[in-house]
């Protein structure tokens, strides 16, 4: 799943037509967001390439996104190695695949039973912060917002140490293209401590830039079919 879309089915699309990239010169670009105009350009902008990106991964043949899929399992186990005590019981957070994110519940359910505590996130209250349900292979899945499968409002309620977000597109400065809700840069917010947030996504959704907001928050490390693609420094 992803935690903070508002459109995961990807059919959202600008009345106008949408502002690209290079449209947004370097030099005017405006990181605290002071000018409206400009912002509004962005979010027209991140539009068109959410329906870009997602039509893209969706076309992929299912062989090539299970391919990847694998690929990048193994990339993201080897580098939660050295940040899961599974003996204390981590908490990490993954995700409900939607849209042909790349499949990681397989990984999740080798975290289980080897004792990482597993969770899901779940929208209980519209745009405020999400929650945390603990998961395992067994749990009795519900339908929650946009259809995604979670665990059910009896599920015992977590805070992870460890969140995976996944990526509509990702740029090399570590910051995140989701789906347009703001539920995860929210919730990152909210958290208490900040739990190691490693974004993960496809290659090729690499952006340029998006063009980051004053809400955009960044990753600690992203990791691609490819490998580790970027690693906050100090993480």
């Amino acid at each position: 799943m992803t935690a903070d879309d508002r459109d995961p089915s990807g059919t959202g699309r600008c009345a106008s037509p949408p502002c690209m990239a290079s449209e947004i010169a370097p030099d005017y670009f405006d990181p605290l967001a002071v000018d409206p105009e400009q912002a509004r350009d962005v979010t027209r902008w991140r539009r068109a390439e959410r329906a870009r990106l997602i039509d893209a991964r969706r076309a992929l043949p299912v062989a090539e996104r299970e391919q990847s899929g694998a690929a990048l399992a193994g990339h993201l186990r080897a580098l939660l190695a050295g940040r899961i005590d599974a003996a204390r019981g981590t908490v990490l957070s993954g995700y409900w695949p939607i849209k042909g994110e790349p499949d990681l519940r397989p990984l999740m359910a080798a975290l289980d039973s080897q004792g990482v505590a597993v969770a899901l996130p779940v929208v209980e209250r519209k745009g405020a912060p999400l929650v945390f349900r603990r998961w395992t292979p067994a749990t009795p899945m519900v339908r929650g917002d946009w259809n995604i499968p979670v665990p059910p409002p009896e599920s015992v309620a977590v805070i992870p140490a460890i969140t995976l977000a996944p990526l509509v597109g990702w740029d090399g400065n570590g910051y995140r293209l989701g789906y347009g809700g703001g539920y995860f840069d929210r919730t990152l917010a909210a958290l208490t401590p900040r739990p190691y947030v490693i974004g993960v996504g496809l290659e090729a959704a690499r952006l340029p830039t998006i063009f980051p907001q004053p809400h955009d928050i960044r990753l600690d490390a992203i990791v691609t079919e490819a490998g580790v693609r970027f690693l906050r420094e100090g993480t």
